[in-house]
């Protein structure tokens, strides 16, 4: 049998905070859960130096995560900056669109296009009781405003559970018919309780049947950089669909992302307890070509395949909003 070619690691997601005013249940815990002191946070001007080297190393895509980014002081400003990083090409945002329009008009102003909003209702109680705060009016003249500004294209994330949200596939698949966006449906991750994780998992096999009924799905083109979701077009829709599986058809032999965390952990897998402290040596003069090398080995840990037995759920003790996402 003939080889596959090594993947291209060419895919860096980048936090900046582990602040946010949402507590989504499956990102956070906030039972006891504790911020990080704010001189343990990486500064943009690390963060900036990081991103290079990394650019020196085939990164091309930078997408910039939190906690919310948004909530961090001066970070329209970092990405203005980020988009100047020799060998960057994309630079990308994930928010979940509170701040968002506000900040549309400044964000625009950076350079950025890619957007990426996370939203699992379209229900004003249900987006209050999933996280915990009333701002979904908020969230969609923000998102509103983003795609008036020209601000595109723009990725809706959505965490399908199952008991929660699965009567909404339709509602949110519809969103891409009548603007054009991209919906994507992400398998709600092991990051909670193992009884909880197995009472409001849905396998995406599933929520793709329910989503038939709007027609055949045409598979889109994929970019070298594109992350893990299977992207597809139906018939009338402006926007698109997308689906992504981290348990059921999971994606760690194609996945070509490394993380860094907003305490400067280089993650090779989000799936992993494996970190590279960067923030050590950084902060202790080491050169370029040192934390280059560190950035090599997360790189080379980075293995074709991975098991993930239900058995160990959940995966790690870090919460996402630490971790990045």
């Amino acid at each position: 049998m003939e080889a596959s070619a090594p993947r291209e690691i060419n895919y860096l997601r980048l936090s900046v905070t582990d602040r946010c005013q949402l507590r989504c249940f499956y990102c956070t815990y906030w039972q006891d859960w504790q911020k990080l002191p704010t001189g343990e946070i990486l500064s943009y001007e690390e963060l900036l130096r990081l991103a290079g080297i990394a650019a020196g190393l085939g990164i091309r895509k930078v997408r910039v995560t939190g906690g919310e980014p948004l909530v961090r002081r001066g970070v329209v400003g970092f990405l203005q900056s980020l988009h100047r990083v020799p060998g960057i090409e994309e630079v990308c945002l994930t928010t979940n669109g509170v701040r968002l329009a506000d900040l549309a008009p400044a964000l625009y102003d950076t350079g950025l296009r890619h957007l990426n909003l996370s939203l699992d209702t379209l229900r004003r109680e249900r987006y209050r009781e999933i996280t915990g705060q009333d701002q979904l009016e908020q969230v969609m003249a923000g998102l509103e405003r983003a795609v008036t500004l020209g601000l595109g294209p723009v990725k809706i994330n959505c965490v399908v559970m199952a008991g929660i949200n699965e009567d909404e596939l339709v509602d949110l698949a519809l969103l891409a018919r009548d603007h054009p966006y991209q919906v994507r449906f992400i398998e709600l991750m092991p990051t909670v309780s193992p009884r909880q994780w197995q009472q409001n998992f849905l396998p995406m096999a599933e929520v793709r049947r329910r989503l038939a009924v709007l027609g055949p799905m045409v598979a889109a083109e994929r970019r070298t950089t594109d992350g893990p979701a299977q992207i597809y077009r139906l018939p009338g829709f402006q926007g698109e669909l997308g689906f992504i599986t981290p348990i059921s058809a999971h994606h760690c032999r194609t996945c070509n992302r490394l993380r860094l965390t907003a305490a400067g952990a280089l993650r090779p897998c989000l799936f992993g307890d494996a970190e590279i402290d960067l923030k050590t040596p950084l902060r202790q003069g080491a050169s370029d070509s040192w934390l280059a090398s560190l950035f090599a080995g997360a790189i080379s840990q980075k293995s074709a395949r991975f098991s993930l037995p239900p058995a160990s759920f959940p995966l790690h003790g870090s919460s996402m909003v630490s971790i990045g996402g």
